[in-house]
């Protein structure tokens, strides 16, 4: 059965520091950038933690005006790329703050 008072307020402590680890995490991976690519370097783009994309660099002998739908296509595999790539990152880093254990909302 719980008892009030001080189990509470430890309660309380542990899920601040939890939320402070957290703030702390995600500022952290904000800085951290991947690079994919597709096309056997075709395509390659930078994304960072946030999954905004910030640069994308696409080699002149892959621009076909004829044949545009495989350059979308080889853009659109190279960001599906690095965002699987932050998402694991994104993964690892709540794991270690969670010990493992799955919460809603935060383990993507």
């Amino acid at each position: 059965m719980f008892q009030g008072g001080k189990g509470l307020q430890d309660l309380l402590k542990q899920a601040q520091k939890m939320q402070k680890k957290m703030m702390e995490s995600q500022e952290a991976l904000a800085q951290k950038t991947v690079e994919a690519s597709a096309g056997g370097g075709m395509v390659k783009v930078v994304m960072n933690g946030n999954q905004e994309l910030i640069s994308i660099k696409i080699e002149k002998e892959v621009v076909d005006p004829d044949d545009v739908e495989m350059l979308e296509d080889l853009i659109i595999a190279a960001v599906e790329e690095a965002r699987q790539k932050i998402k694991e990152i994104i993964e690892h880093e709540m794991s270690g703050l969670t010990g493992g254990i799955k919460i809603p909302g935060l383990n993507t």
